[in-house]
């Protein structure tokens, strides 16, 4: 915690005297305290400071080693001391985060202090959390890990008749009961003409022999995300839907062959999707080749043809292409590969075979 306060600190364009930290992933990033509430003020040059209520005061004063753990009273007249403590004239805030009506409370609270939403700083702040430590990735491993084996047990429980909420009720029972802290975000488990919704949700559709469940589902363990999606067959598959998920699975393995160091976000998109377009399905695949995960699902750079940025080791980023064919079915498969100087690890181990159930 103290190298990422010290990093982010030691970015702050002139002028600026800290960062106040409202959110929650901020929160946990930079004190490693995760809590519905709580508020860092980071100052350059001097002592950062986590003011937290008492719900959570012994925790943080147990988990917080790099801020000096204050319980929170008045929360804005105790900002306003400190900044005078401290001489602050200016703090930048998280403009990815706070909201407009959050804004404007904390401005009328401390009239004598700049607040600046200066896009350099959050900026920094998402290039900080895009490239995971050794200790955050085995966060993310562990949480796959999970997910795995959640896949491997839904295999084994799927059967016609039964209905996608059923399904997707099982898997989030299945997670927690090995150690989930929780999703890591609303399962999707479509299944037949539902699943050409790529971000459609489980409902008491019945599972009919010959669809297709499209499984989208992660957890999280230490705060961090998991993330992956599997397309399965029930009873019997027919010759448009073996092509069609060969597509996806070619797709698939040839964008995760474009990943390594140097290489830019966008190229990885292009390899997917240029496949996909080839094969006369290019308007069936309308989303990004993936996202970055971590302590959010949704994390910057994206594999996707708007973004520039050259892939980093230590970035975990989804391998996520689709075909989506309106009213009939879909096929999604996805990966969470970990961007290394070779090339990439691949952090899912379930099988990309079409599995029959």
């Amino acid at each position: 915690m103290k190298e990422r306060i010290q990093r982010l600190l030691e970015g702050l364009p002139e002028g600026i005297d800290g960062v106040l930290i409202t959110s929650e992933v901020g929160r946990a990033y930079f004190t490693g305290m995760r809590s519905s509430a709580g508020t860092a003020l980071l100052l350059k040059g001097a002592e950062s400071y986590f003011i937290i209520d008492f719900r959570y005061i012994e925790k943080a004063r147990r988990v917080v080693q790099d801020c000096q753990v204050i319980l929170q009273g008045k929360l804005f007249e105790q900002l306003r001391e400190l900044c005078v403590q401290h001489h602050v004239k200016k703090l930048a805030i998280e403009s990815d985060y706070l909201t407009v009506s959050d804004y404007m409370r904390c401005k009328k609270s401390l009239p004598e202090v700049a607040l600046v939403m200066e896009t350099r700083v959050n900026q920094l702040m998402r290039e900080m959390r895009a490239v995971k430590s050794p200790l955050e990735l085995e966060s993310i491993q562990a949480a796959q890990k999970i997910t795995d084996d959640a896949f491997t047990h839904i295999c084994g429980y799927i059967k016609a008749g039964m209905t996608d909420r059923q399904v997707a009720g099982e898997l989030l029972d299945f997670t927690y009961r090995h150690g989930s802290e929780g999703p890591s975000f609303d399962y999707i488990v479509v299944s037949g003409k539902n699943s050409s919704m790529p971000h459609g949700v489980p409902t008491d559709k019945i599972i009919q022999p010959g669809d297709f469940i499209t499984m989208d589902f992660g957890c999280k363990i230490n705060g961090y995300c998991s993330d992956m999606t599997r397309t399965v067959a029930v009873g019997q598959v027919s010759e448009e839907q073996k092509r069609v998920y060969d597509i996806v699975l070619r797709a698939n393995e040839a964008a995760i062959r474009a990943v390594r160091e140097g290489v830019p976000c966008k190229a990885v998109d292009a390899a997917a999707r240029e496949l996909i377009a080839k094969e006369g399905y290019g308007d069936c695949f309308g989303h990004s080749t993936g996202h970055s995960v971590g302590l959010e699902i949704h994390e910057s750079p994206a594999f996707s043809g708007l973004d520039e940025t050259l892939c980093q080791p230590g970035m975990v980023i989804t391998v996520e292409p689709g075909i989506y064919l309106d009213g009939r079915f879909g096929v999604r498969i996805e990966d969470m590969v970990c961007v290394t100087k070779e090339g990439c690890l691949d952090l899912t181990a379930s099988t990309k075979e079409l599995l029959v159930l």
